[in-house]
């Protein structure tokens, strides 16, 4: 929530204390625990075996949308059979079967829900909040997710609060200059709404706008009720 100058101390306290985390190595992903973190990033570089099978994939592929749920051990033969542009991109899967492996080690899940996409609109164009306990996104090629810092953000304007504007012109954030980037590479969690305790705190973010003939490949890791 952004305050004005005359906020009382009584406003100031009832606000929710979020931080983000952000660091080189994965390990930092653990920071999702703590109760005044709702955005972790882990900044990952991609290795060069990755970003071939990922190029080739787009200049391959027009289209990929690629919907499934698995356990951990069954995540790189799922993709194989779900897409035959896979079937010969080993780094990449394996890439994907580790972050997969992460995830539900990090949450003790026995499932996760796959998504890899290639986007060529911004999915979710407005800041929002997501309803799950937590979600893993990673911008494969392209343009990155944007999110903001919890201080920076007039939860009012969310959703239907927006009253349907840009949010540029919303009010949910002063400045453009408030709009924080990812790097294609990054894996980053969102605790959302979801989480235990941790309502009115959840990760705003949104998806990049994306211009003519450029597109994303996105990989999410949702929980499975």
């Amino acid at each position: 929530m952004l305050l004005s100058p005359q906020a009382t101390d009584s406003e100031i306290s009832s606000l929710p204390f979020k931080r983000v985390s952000v660091d080189s190595n994965a390990s930092i992903l653990t920071d999702i625990y703590q109760a005044d973190v709702n955005i972790v990033i882990w900044e990952n570089k991609l290795s060069h075996q990755i970003l071939n099978d990922i190029n080739q994939i787009m200049l391959t592929t027009e289209r990929l949308n690629i919907k499934f749920t698995a356990a951990p051990d069954d995540v790189e033969q799922a993709l194989k059979d779900c897409a035959d542009v896979l079937q010969d991109k080993p780094s990449l899967y394996c890439h994907i079967a580790l972050l997969t492996d992460m995830f539900c080690t990090l949450f003790d899940l026995k499932r996760v829900g796959v998504r890899l996409a290639i986007l060529d609109n911004a999915m979710c164009p407005k800041f929002h909040v997501d309803k799950v306990p937590c979600r893993l996104i990673t911008t494969l090629y392209g343009v990155a997710t944007e999110w903001l810092t919890n201080h920076k953000v007039d939860r009012s304007k969310l959703g239907a609060g927006s009253l349907g504007l840009p949010d540029e012109i919303s009010g949910i954030i002063e400045s453009d200059q408030d709009i924080k980037k990812m790097t294609t590479g990054d894996v980053i969690l969102l605790k959302g709404e979801g989480w235990y305790n941790n309502e009115n705190g959840g990760a705003v973010h949104r998806s990049p706008a994306i211009s003519k003939n450029e597109r994303r490949l996105l990989l999410t890791l949702d929980f499975i009720e």
